[in-house]
């Protein structure tokens, strides 16, 4: 397992528009991007005791998170992602699901998983059965993507975050979100060993510091 460094800062529209322009200067685009940017839908899981949401909120130095996903509203791929905190530094292992496996899940219908040749499938079964967790809480949002070679740079814009209340229902476009309450735009910074100067300089900016925001946090305001 890889981990990597990791900043996060709440910010404004306006910085958002300064650090486009930056950004583009310095850095390339994400070749997933279309006109820039893609929509995000993940339907993340926790427990009846929340664990996963308190174990980010009292700042928990080793936890993780599942989570399901798809892009752009194409469920022909769909990713099962577990990602994980330790000593501030975070990782991310992935593997595919299709779109009637995703349902299987979401529907509770979980024991072809035990007998899968993914290794992070049969952890989350392993997980939903004796942690008891189980689909939780959607979470919509746009991102302005940006990569720079040197370092394994990835510098992420996210805003328009939407929760489905208590919708679980991942792959029903009819699914009602709602603005997340006063969610605002979140700068992520990622990268291995070293972040480049020009890449440090371009993402300053004055009176902004490290946030631990979490969409999830954040989309559970509702339930």
């Amino acid at each position: 397992m890889k981990f990597r460094h990791e900043w996060k800062h709440e910010i404004h529209v306006s910085d958002m528009i300064t650090l486009r322009q930056r950004l583009r200067a310095v850095a390339d685009m994400d070749v997933h991007a279309v006109n820039g940017r893609y929509e995000i839908r993940s339907l993340y899981f926790d427990n009846l005791s929340d664990k996963v949401l308190r174990e980010k909120l009292d700042g928990v130095n080793a936890r993780e998170k599942f989570r399901i996903r798809f892009y752009n509203g194409d469920t022909s791929l769909i990713h099962l992602e577990k990602k994980s905190k330790l000593n501030g530094l975070c990782s991310k292992e992935s593997t595919t699901l299709t779109k009637e496996e995703a349902q299987a899940i979401v529907e509770g219908r979980c024991n072809w998983m035990m007998d899968s040749d993914r290794e992070l499938v049969r952890e989350l079964y392993l997980k939903m059965r004796f942690q008891g967790l189980m689909p939780r809480t959607i979470v919509d949002y746009t991102r302005e993507p940006f990569v720079y070679a040197p370092g394994n740079v990835r510098v992420t814009m996210d805003y328009n975050i939407r929760t489905g209340m208590q919708c679980t229902d991942f792959l029903n476009p009819d699914c009602v979100m709602v603005p997340a309450g006063d969610a605002q735009i979140i700068l992520e910074v990622k990268w291995d060993e070293f972040l480049p100067s020009i890449i440090r300089d371009a993402v300053q900016l004055e009176g902004r510091r490290t946030s631990a925001f979490s969409k999830y946090a954040a989309c559970r305001i509702y339930g």
